[in-house]
């Protein structure tokens, strides 16, 4: 029988506060209001995920997450918190850390394709209505049916221009398509292109296995999303992150329950996931938190406020830090009371009344105990981090990334044949053919369209079965669906 792994331990009160590494993947909530210290919460924990060999992904949406790279020592409220604590042995260190940036700035480039993202989470990064969202369907078909891969937006925008200006080609097999529809698309895929949207979308896409990664000394990678610029738009953001977590479910095989994570995600603000969101997307967000967890990878969502969560997601998280939050207002005092009913009840805590007296860096804590159950809540303060809480400078950053193993892998963008070639070879060998096509007897010359569509039709033949049709397919049904890779 394997030996234990070493408990993570997370805060300290008059006792020890521990997470168990074999329920790190029963996910978990840090909450509070800004600057009450969930930030430094979340650096701890991965830095102890990382020691155990547990590799970590989190986004950098303020720019201070950096200095995880590099030893600490360097703040004395730290220094403070160590001698308060009575940590005996406390060691100042830093982390193995790769970074990664959509717009490639300060990081190893991050991409999607198109297809592999899917209508379903594209037509929210469109902000399209249900009738929109629904021709961008027919769109994605179209293509599929056709062998056409969908890689960029570019590939896109050329892919819905054609359906578009083919409406009535395809009405009988797909359906009405609403030229406003088309429109809205399109302008909607212009404003993300002038948005920088380009960036998010190509190849070579994201392999998921690079984010699963030790160094030498077996201690796992801390991948760290540079988000402050893809903040300014939410909803990417959010869209983005929650793709991430869906092709991760798709991609791992079953686990079980681990002796340790496989990864940890970390969902910092959390609440722009789940902001106007639909129905049907956000029950297909509940399944995959629900079902992750087999696949060996905790989700830890960081928010202000736990009323930021929907409650089925809200009742899978079972490793819960609550710092402070304020009240203000009666919606603040109905949070108070739905963070402190949330909580196993502690005979002798005020809960609701220790939400609001909360310092800087001190949380009510709850962890699973070894079988699952969630312990009572108690009044703790959160260990201190071991790296340094300054920033790396731009130059520190640009080494780290250049040094990174991954360097040269997805810094030099590739733009392969794809549905925008495809379409604009046809249409213009289709030219010169109608041009030339002679008139028979009570027969019509072919036109432009028919000419298209049947040269999609031998395309689609050629998809039949291979690799990339597949590949297509699963883009298009995607694990949001609730599919599986073909």
């Amino acid at each position: 029988m394997s030996t234990p792994l070493t408990p993570i331990l997370v805060a300290r009160s008059k006792n020890d506060i521990v997470l168990y590494p074999h329920m790190a993947n029963r996910h978990g909530l840090i909450a509070g209001a800004t600057g009450t210290g969930k930030t430094v919460t979340l650096r701890v924990l991965a830095e102890q995920f990382s020691s155990l060999g547990v590799p970590v992904f989190m986004a950098d949406v303020k720019g201070d997450l950096s200095g995880i790279a590099r030893a600490g020592g360097d703040h004395p409220k730290v220094a403070e918190r160590v001698k308060s604590l009575g940590l005996e042995g406390f060691r100042y260190q830093g982390y193995p850390t790769v970074f990664w940036d959509v717009f490639g700035g300060k990081g190893h480039p991050i991409r999607a394709t198109i297809s592999e993202m899917g209508p379903l989470l594209l037509g929210r990064i469109l902000n399209l209505n249900e009738t929109q969202a629904g021709v961008l369907t027919l769109v994605f078909k179209v293509a599929d049916d056709n062998g056409l891969l969908l890689l960029d937006l570019k590939d896109l925008r050329a892919m819905a221009q054609f359906v578009g200006d083919n409406a009535e080609s395809f009405k009988v097999q797909y359906g009405n398509v609403s030229k406003a529809s088309i429109g809205a698309i399109q302008r909607n895929l212009l404003a993300l292109q002038e948005q920088g949207g380009e960036s998010v979308f190509g190849e070579p896409a994201l392999d998921f296995d690079d984010l699963m990664q030790a160094d030498a000394k077996g201690q796992g990678m801390i991948n760290i999303l540079v988000a402050d610029k893809l903040m300014q738009a939410p909803t990417v953001y959010a869209t983005f992150l929650l793709w991430m977590l869906s092709e991760l479910f798709e991609r791992l095989p079953e686990v079980g329950d681990p002796p340790k994570p496989k990864l940890v995600f970390f969902f910092d603000e959390a609440h722009l996931l789940f902001q106007d969101i639909p129905k049907p997307l956000e029950d297909k967000i509940e399944q995959v938190v629900r079902l992750i967890r087999s696949k060996g990878v905790g989700v830890y969502f960081v928010t202000q406020n736990p009323l930021d969560l929907p409650d089925t997601v809200l009742g899978q998280l079972g490793n819960r830090v609550q710092h402070a939050l304020r009240a203000f207002t009666p919606r603040d005092q109905k949070a108070v009371k739905a963070a402190a009913d949330t909580f196993r009840t502690n005979p002798k805590l005020d809960t609701a009344k220790a939400i609001t007296e909360l310092g800087v860096g001190e949380a009510l804590v709850s962890m699973q105990d070894q079988k699952g159950a969630p312990a009572i809540v108690e009044r703790a303060w959160i260990m201190p981090p071991r790296s340094s809480l300054i920033p790396l400078s731009p130059d520190q950053l640009k080494a780290a990334v250049q040094g990174s193993v991954l360097y040269g892998t997805y810094e030099k963008a590739v733009d392969r044949e794809s549905a925008y070639e495809k379409l604009k070879a046809r249409a213009e060998q289709a030219q010169p053919t109608v041009a030339a096509a002679p008139r028979s007897v009570g027969k019509q010359p072919a036109s432009q369209t028919e000419v298209l569509i049947g040269a999609l039709a031998k395309s689609a033949a050629h998809a039949i079965g291979s690799q990339v049709g597949r590949q297509i397919i699963r883009g298009v049904l995607g694990s949001i669906f609730g599919g599986g890779r073909r």
